[in-house]
């Protein structure tokens, strides 16, 4: 990388032209002479001013992102999750499917990136990148706005009732759609429904108590564990199962065909307020 400084600008930061070291007679022949070498310095190769895995995201379309609650000075958002990766053999064969769908429900976006599913669908290594390879999580506890003086208390009390936890694993065997609670979204997931359900049950019942205790709103009361891919405007929940249906035909009548569910272990619970993170357990 070194010889990219090179090619530099005509312009050097201090405003002054620098000094040529081949000739000292003059501004007008120190500026011949600099042109004259630029022009033979042929362009820096492309490869190395965007790398192989160089993403241009302002080519990407973005969906606009409507916050839970309104911005308050002084209020921190909490959340309370497991963090979650797909598996790189499962990515590879979820793209086939994420490219079927945007041919049949348009205007979907990537979760928390927002960006058009049609977009990304253009390029396989954007796809899986972007909309695949991300952190997802699976919430413990509803997204709400916290005091600056109940962060400490929330956090010592969660790591308190959920630091004895042990490894165990986590199936993602079901295709399901949801909406937020005033229908102005609606999500695709994978839901956990068998292997790990009991587990993830207990953890969501600690954080109910330790939110009980700070006055904040409940979780669900049947809560359905699952991290959610995908977003749409409006509630489109139906066209969304339909779209499912022709595209993922469940083997048996029951969980995703083959290929489409994946496992993976639990690996710790993260406690997020605002763009602090804390570990509430790790394996």
């Amino acid at each position: 990388m070194d010889f990219l400084l090179a090619y530099g600008s005509d312009d050097e930061s201090d405003g002054a032209p620098s000094p040529s070291p081949f000739c000292s007679n003059g501004g007008d022949s120190n500026r011949a002479l600099k042109n004259e070498v630029s022009d033979m310095l042929p362009p820096p190769p492309l490869d190395l001013l965007q790398p192989p895995n160089y993403i241009d995201y302002s080519s990407l379309t973005q969906g606009s992102r409507i916050r839970n609650f309104p911005h308050v000075e002084g209020i921190y958002a909490l959340h309370i999750y497991i963090p979650v990766h797909i598996p790189a053999t499962t990515r590879k064969q979820m793209v086939l499917t994420m490219k079927k769908l945007s041919s049949i429900v348009p205007r979907l976006y990537a979760v928390d990136s927002d960006f058009a599913l049609i977009e990304l669908c253009k390029d396989d290594s954007k796809l899986e990148k972007v909309l695949l390879s991300r952190e997802f999580h699976i919430s413990l506890g509803r997204t709400v706005g916290i005091k600056v003086d109940q962060i400490d208390s929330i956090v010592t009390m969660l790591r308190t009732k959920l630091h004895s936890q042990r490894q165990y694993w986590i199936e993602f065997d079901k295709w399901e759609t949801f909406a937020n609670d005033d229908c102005t979204r609606s999500f695709l997931s994978l839901e956990v429904t068998g292997t790990g359900l009991q587990e993830i049950t207990q953890q969501i019942n600690a954080v109910t108590e330790v939110y009980k205790l700070h006055g904040l709103p409940e979780f669900y009361k049947d809560p359905r564990p699952h991290i959610s891919l995908l977003w749409g405007p409006g509630d489109i929940r139906y066209n969304l199962k339909q779209a499912v249906l022709q595209i993922d035909k469940p083997r048996n009548g029951a969980g995703l065909s083959q290929g489409h569910g994946f496992k993976c272990k639990f690996s710790g619970i993260v406690c997020k307020v605002g763009k602090k993170s804390y570990d509430i357990c790790k394996i």
